[in-house]
């Protein structure tokens, strides 16, 4: 483009200078010619202004390319930290749709569970509504938390045990030869009726869901009723005067003690003991732990017992060594007079006949044999010493 230009003020300058010569030679006479120097001085004239604008133009674009170049080099860093923006953007975006997937598959988990949950929570409901049903489940809950106390069966307690008064569900064998009943209480169609309404109804509903809690009071009530008119503990022996009243469930008994706070003081006074669970795993555990220190309490009275007899016969075994050690000494004593005489008296004779003729005897001399110096120790225990002997030694 500057060359484009650089002809055309070559030109345009070569135009101006041959029609200024031109002129100045000499003047114009024909009217055309005139006109065509008039109108090429006037093209020349646009040619200089389009020239200049041109030039014009090029130095202020030139202003603005140099002004570009600083200003793109001004904002290198910038776009360099754009760039890594856009890059951590991207991966955050990656990580993000990653997260999202794994948040879908965990929701879909959860609602899976929770359907399977409301599955077996229906049947578990519907199961319930049986008597026969609720009565065995009470049970297999009770006997799992004794279980789960660390309590024997047939040992620490019996299940289903039928006494004068009834059949209980289970008799707890406490250390003395004591007893303890607990039945299982399951009430729980009113409760689930009520469970089904929720807590923030109003008008009719929460009418409603209020005389199902009293009608679940109810059966609380008659289920203490008739333990409180059995008295197992009147037919078993060493019973403390009450019985217990299992509930395995926290929330039917949170439930009836809500809606009726005097429940609890009217069961006790009636010798009931209302337990869930939690207070019923704590009195177990107590039970367990008193078992396991009378074991350990007759176990240290055998231990002394063992540990008396066996010093009793330490004893025996201490006098048996001494008189045997007594046997010893009066061996060994005849042993040595033996020898005394056998060298002052026979061993004297023998030489004597063996030197009349040594030559026809032949024997060798005959050596002495010894006395024996060591003799056994006595016993100095008194645990060693004879009923005789202690009986002087108590005399003096």
């Amino acid at each position: 483009m500057e060359i484009v230009l650089l002809v055309i003020g070559l030109l345009v300058g070569g135009l101006a200078g041959y029609l200024l010569a031109a002129s100045r030679s000499k003047p114009v006479t024909d009217p055309g010619l005139a006109a065509s120097l008039a109108a090429a001085s006037a093209k020349v004239e646009v040619l200089e202004r389009q020239v200049s604008q041109q030039e014009a133009a090029r130095l202020a674009r030139e202003a603005k390319d140099r002004e570009e170049a600083r200003l793109l080099e001004a904002i290198a860093p910038v776009r360099e930290n754009l760039a890594k923006m856009q890059q951590a953007v991207a991966n955050m975006e990656t990580q993000r749709a990653q997260q999202v997937a794994t948040l879908n598959e965990t929701i879909r988990q959860s609602l899976e569970s929770d359907e399977y949950l409301r599955r077996q929570t229906q049947q578990l409901s519907n199961a319930l509504s049986s008597n026969s049903v609720r009565g065995v489940w009470g049970e297999a809950q009770l006997r799992r938390l004794v279980e789960l106390a660390g309590l024997l069966k047939h040992a620490d307690f019996d299940e289903q045990a039928t006494i004068t008064t009834g059949r209980a569900d289970m008799i707890i064998n406490l250390p003395g030869g004591k007893q303890l009943a607990i039945d299982s209480k399951v009430p729980y169609n009113s409760y689930q009726e009520a469970s089904q309404i929720s807590d923030l109804a109003e008008g009719n509903d929460k009418a409603r869901k209020e005389a199902l809690l009293q009608e679940h009071v109810k059966a609380v009530r008659k289920h203490i009723n008739d333990l409180a008119s059995r008295s197992y503990w009147s037919s078993l022996d060493a019973s403390p005067d009450f019985v217990i009243c299992f509930i395995p469930s926290e929330s039917l008994l949170a439930a009836s003690l809500d809606a009726d706070p005097t429940l609890l003081d009217e069961a006790f006074k009636k010798n009931v003991a209302i337990a869930s669970p939690v207070s019923l795993f704590s009195v177990l555990k107590t039970i367990n732990y008193i078992w396991r220190q009378n074991v350990d309490e007759n176990q240290v009275r055998a231990m002394i017992r063992v540990g008396q007899e066996l010093y009793e016969r330490v004893g025996k075994v201490a006098e048996l060594a001494d008189k045997l050690g007594r046997s010893i000494l009066g061996s060994v004593n005849a042993y040595n007079a033996f020898v005394s005489s056998f060298e002052s008296r026979f061993l004297v004779t023998a030489r004597r006949l063996n030197n009349l003729d040594e030559n026809q005897l032949a024997t060798s001399t005959i050596d002495s044999p010894r006395q024996l110096e060591e003799s056994p120790k006595p016993m100095t225990a008194a645990e060693a010493a004879s009923p005789v002997d202690n009986d002087s030694e108590n005399t003096h």
